[in-house]
């Protein structure tokens, strides 16, 4: 009955310190597992490369810095590891068709890496969502969108879907539609947009000079189509201005019920 005792109390204090041994792995491997991640973070082979490089890169190194500190803890706890190995390998099939997402959004994340359909801080489209690309990670990737709002969109879908990259050119071009009533000379309308855009610096001479012509007509209205060229930069900015400098320039003259119509995507 001794021995039994003894056997027992041995028994206890191994397993006892086992687990103590596992806990201090446990938190001591955390600490290591930050410092490599914030060393990785701010070496100069990650920084010279692009931001979703960088930022899948560090995703892939945390993930398994953690599986092998899993698999570390578990042998100091005394699971046999053939054992472990067995499990796996019986439910592989298993887990395999669980995670058939998850495989297919880590699929997705390493072609969106290698092929680049667009990078960090671009404006996107995808998925009937339009925003500032911020994170490309191993099974997701983040959008912020104009109103600030984040959008993670997996990556196996974002992968299969149509991506509309607007910051992906230095230029872009601006397409409106103006309308006003049919009793208005069109020559003369169009003269007023030309030298509406003509005052605008933003505008630019190519690939092709500012553009206003008649282009159709309803019962009621002509149609007027006005294009021009910018810099993808100043998108925006010469989007508005030229909705309202045009604008007004219509009514100043007496353009009978001048309206606008975009048909152009705007950020």
């Amino acid at each position: 009955m001794e021995a039994f005792f003894s056997s027992l109390t041995a028994q206890a204090i191994s397993g006892c310190s086992r687990i103590i041994a596992a806990l201090v792995v446990l938190v001591v491997g955390r600490i290591i597992i930050r410092l490599i991640i914030s060393l990785f973070s701010d070496s100069p082979l990650l920084n010279r490369t692009e931001g979703a490089v960088k930022t899948f890169s560090l995703s892939f190194i945390n993930i398994s810095l953690y599986i092998l500190l899993t698999i570390l803890i578990i042998g100091i706890l005394g699971v046999p590891m053939a054992s472990i190995a067995a499990v796996i390998a019986s439910a592989g099939v298993a887990i395999g068709l669980a995670m058939q997402g998850s495989l297919s959004n880590l699929a997705g994340g390493i072609m969106l890496i290698i092929f680049k359909p667009f990078k960090l801080e671009d404006y996107i489209e995808a998925c009937g969502i339009t925003g500032t690309a911020k994170e490309i990670n191993l099974f997701y990737t983040v959008l912020i969108t104009p109103d600030n709002k984040r959008i993670t969109i997996p990556n196996g879908t974002l992968m299969n879907a149509v991506i509309t990259d607007y910051s992906a050119e230095e230029i872009r071009r601006i397409e409106m539609i103006f309308t006003c009533s049919r009793s208005e000379n069109p020559a003369h309308v169009q003269n007023i947009m030309q030298d509406a855009m003509a005052k605008e610096e933003k505008i630019l001479t190519l690939p092709e000079a500012p553009f206003a012509r008649l282009t159709g007509s309803t019962n009621e209205a002509f149609e007027f189509t006005v294009r021009a060229w910018c810099k993808n930069p100043d998108y925006l900015e010469l989007l508005y201005d030229l909705n309202q400098h045009i604008t007004e320039a219509l009514i100043s003259s007496g353009i009978q019920a001048p309206s606008i119509h975009i048909t152009t995507d705007a950020k």
